[in-house]
């Protein structure tokens, strides 16, 4: 089946340049995505987007150009409850990926320990609303009680302005919590304003609660325009990301994001992205801590 993708989307970057920053050994890529392909893995029918193609194959490629070890692949909304492209990708990468999922109430015990055995440690709840129909929250309980038997734990997905209403539920789940790309902060608000400060609060009152330091290409407002070969980009965004992982260094993770779904004024070299790593860890055991040992400790516990 072929899909035509939505009016603007922008092409995941084909050739990445190589980093300078050498990763340590074992890191792991803790938030990408794989799209597809389309004619093999239809794109949900209720989906908001069509992104281009992005295979397991070409994120494999992009793991190894960059010199991570291993990938946490996050459902992507355009496949909607269907984990099947996830699946295939955890299964082919030999033990080297672990999966966040995307599921239905109606999911059976039989297809979680199923998706388990796959390689899935997580499910994905997520409360864009432009991205994503509301879910009632008495569903979405009912599934992190279940995944909690499993050890899995869950990622959610929200933007800042939204947390006072979602503060309740977040603090009631009962697993560990990892929310995405910093809770999206308005980064043109300072650091110590109420909406950033009140995400920091919330971690440090919920030590389950830790933070993917994700996504300056998507946080940032200065965009293309700030860009000198994208080397000095998204200024604006560090110093929130670099308080998270000197506040909270064993509950922070780090992931590329690959393909950058969504993003509408450029699309970043991966290369240059692993360079903004040591700008936000600024020392060997603080990217010792957020690139192996603590997605290690989330994903591998017993390796």
């Amino acid at each position: 089946m072929k899909f035509e993708k939505t009016k603007g989307w922008l092409d995941w970057y084909a050739n990445p340049s190589t980093p300078n920053f050498i990763l340590p050994k074992g890191a792991i890529d803790a938030h990408c995505h794989v799209f597809g392909p389309g004619e093999l893995f239809p794109f949900a029918a209720e989906r908001k987007y069509t992104p281009c193609d992005a295979s397991k194959d070409q994120l494999f490629a992009l793991r190894d150009h960059l010199g991570f070890d291993k990938n946490i692949i996050v459902q992507a909304t355009c496949h909607g409850a269907d984990n099947s492209a996830l699946v295939d990708a955890l299964i082919s990468s030999h033990g080297r990926a672990r999966g966040v999922a995307t599921v239905k109430k109606t999911v059976t015990d039989i297809e979680l320990e199923k998706l388990h055995a796959a390689g899935v440690r997580a499910l994905r709840f997520n409360f864009v609303k432009r991205l994503v129909d509301f879910t009632p929250k008495d569903e979405l309980i009912e599934l992190a009680n279940r995944i909690k038997q499993l050890g899995w734990h869950i990622v959610i997905y929200f933007e800042s302005v939204d947390l006072p209403e979602l503060w309740d539920f977040f603090t009631s789940l009962p697993t560990i919590v990892v929310v995405d790309h910093m809770g999206r902060p308005d980064v043109s608000k300072p650091i110590v304003g109420p909406e950033f400060q009140l995400f920091i609060k919330l971690m440090q009152e919920h030590e389950n609660i830790w933070s993917k330091v994700t996504c300056p290409e998507r946080l940032s407002i200065n965009g293309a325009s700030a860009l000198d070969g994208q080397r000095n980009a998204y200024q604006d965004v560090l110093p929130f990301a670099r308080h998270l992982v000197e506040s909270f260094p064993k509950r922070v993770l780090w992931g590329t994001d690959w393909p950058h779904p969504n993003l509408k004024d450029h699309m970043p070299d991966d290369g240059l992205l692993v360079d903004w790593i040591p700008h936000i860890a600024q020392t060997d055991e603080l990217q010792r801590q957020l690139l192996v040992s603590n997605p290690t400790r989330l994903y591998w516990p017993s390796a």
